[in-house]
């Protein structure tokens, strides 16, 4: 029964292979598409529901058993990322269809999606740490393809610039995994885990868990996020959502994985450092947010402030902390797709990114759906309550103040009020005032542009009003990341 783990990752990988031989069919292409997502959401809300009656699930692949063969782990923690990567990716796919235009389609751009999706449910679903690596490369080759779509200039100079990020960083990553097996013998997660406790975690292996640091506070955009806002505002819009919505939080999830499984037992060195970097993340951010008057950056900053919101749930590391980290996570992989949505509408319809531009005056009265839209995200990003925002911050407060961490509790709510201020800025500069658009002039607003982000708003009010519903799952989720045992016991013992 367990073999169904396996087909988060190999449904997107057949799709994709297929997509590619029916290049001229878009049609085709596109339910195709639809249908695989759909299926991949529909089998991972199977598996969370199978994880909350059975307990974590292992798939060994070839029938070897842990610690010596390849293996995937579902709990908690990973299905439901799983579960909201497929939702985001089917709902962006969506917008695809009315807005990537069909010379992108034809460009494979069906088939490179599902390649990315593959590598961000592999990477959450591994359960050993070369192939944490491998996934990682699947997502970064697709995401390659993607974002240089189109091949403008601004993508070239953008494109260039995150290839040779991530190429620095999957090698250090590389380096890492071979000092760490040079180190404890062995690449597969709980055994890791069980290897470094009872070596205890001596000078030698901090330093390789600060490497690891250094690794995905790259590939997250954890304080090293300067590649980040040129990268994600150079796409086409449905490509960008993926990005903000999905790239960014496969990173944040190897950092839970890393520093709760392997590396937990210096947290006055490694979890200090996380709450530095997300401490200064949040202070970067924030004055990027407010610093362009560039659409497209403010929407990439917000995604930086929201990494370093979620890594102080890390850095904190309570119960109350991790639980509203994970909910934040889950929230803000819907709401960032929403955002970069709605933004990317925005330029289409006025044909500028400039929110001082005369063009993106008074949008509301033109497309009033379109302003309420962006006014929801406001609230929800600022976790106003009954949105989907509103329980993570809660959380993350609450453990911040049970640890004590005063200073990233004030920065981490002091954020908050530069999310606000610099969506309300878009906000009042583009809906607000007088419009310039006369009727004839007024570019149509496609329904079929809209539908996909009226989804993400009623998802974010379901989350919100559902959380106590969502909460069994959450709690879950977070009781693993903070009691190892339970993982290793789950792949090493049964």
């Amino acid at each position: 029964m367990n073999n169904i783990l396996i087909l988060p990752m190999a449904i997107p990988i057949l799709t994709g292979i297929i997509l590619m031989f029916l290049r001229p069919y878009l049609r085709l292409q596109r339910w195709l598409s639809l249908l695989s997502v759909s299926v991949t959401a529909g089998i991972s809300l199977y598996i969370l529901n199978l994880i909350q009656r059975e307990g974590i699930l292992r798939l060994d692949f070839g029938g070897w058993l842990p610690p010596y063969g390849i293996l995937f782990v579902a709990d908690s923690f990973s299905v439901l990322l799983v579960l909201t990567a497929s939702i985001v990716a089917m709902v962006c796919l969506f917008y695809a269809f009315f807005s990537i235009g069909k010379a992108h389609e034809k460009m494979f751009f069906y088939p490179f999606v599902h390649l990315l999706l593959a590598g961000v449910n592999g990477s959450f679903l591994t359960g050993d740490l070369f192939n944490l690596f491998v996934c990682f490369e699947v997502m970064l080759l697709a995401s390659y393809a993607l974002i240089s779509l189109g091949g403008t200039k601004i993508q070239l100079k953008e494109s260039i610039k995150y290839v040779v990020i991530n190429v620095l960083s999957s090698s250090f990553f590389l380096i890492a995994v071979a000092y760490l097996y040079g180190a404890v013998g062995t690449l597969n997660l709980a055994h890791l885990s069980e290897r470094i406790a009872e070596a205890g975690q001596n000078p030698l292996l901090t330093t390789i868990s600060i490497l690891f640091l250094i690794v995905f506070s790259l590939k997250a955009g954890l304080l090293l996020y300067f590649w980040l806002p040129g990268s994600y505002s150079a796409p086409p819009t449905a490509v960008a959502a993926l990005f903000g919505a999905l790239l960014t939080k496969v990173g944040i999830y190897a950092f839970f994985r890393i520093f709760t499984l392997l590396f937990y037992h210096e947290p006055s060195i490694t979890h200090t450092l996380i709450g530095m970097m997300a401490g200064l993340t949040l202070i970067g951010g924030s004055i990027g947010a407010i610093a362009y008057n560039d659409i497209r950056y403010i929407v990439s900053y917000n995604v930086v402030i929201a990494i370093g919101f979620i890594l102080v749930g890390l850095a904190v590391a309570t119960p109350a902390s991790m639980e509203g980290a994970i909910y934040y996570l889950i929230h803000d992989m819907i709401v960032k797709a929403l955002l970069f949505l709605l933004a990317g509408t925005m330029i289409s319809l006025t044909g500028t990114a400039k929110i001082d531009s005369e063009r993106m005056s008074g949008l509301i009265r033109n497309y009033p759906l379109l302003g309420w839209l962006f006014f929801i995200v406001i609230l929800s990003l600022t976790g106003i309550p009954p949105l989907s925002g509103f329980i993570g911050k809660v959380l993350v407060g609450q453990g911040a103040v049970e640890a004590g961490s005063y200073i990233l509790l004030g920065l981490a709510f002091l954020s908050s009020i530069f999310v606000l201020y610099s969506l309300l800025r878009i906000f009042i500069n583009c809906f607000w005032g007088e419009t310039i658009l006369s009727k004839e002039d007024e570019v149509p607003l496609r329904k079929s542009w809209m539908i996909p982000c009226v989804i993400l708003s009623a998802a974010t009010f379901g989350i919100g009003i559902g959380a106590e519903a969502l909460s069994p799952y959450i709690h879950d989720a977070a009781n693993i990341l903070m009691n190892p045992d339970l993982y290793i016991d789950a792949v090493l013992n049964e």
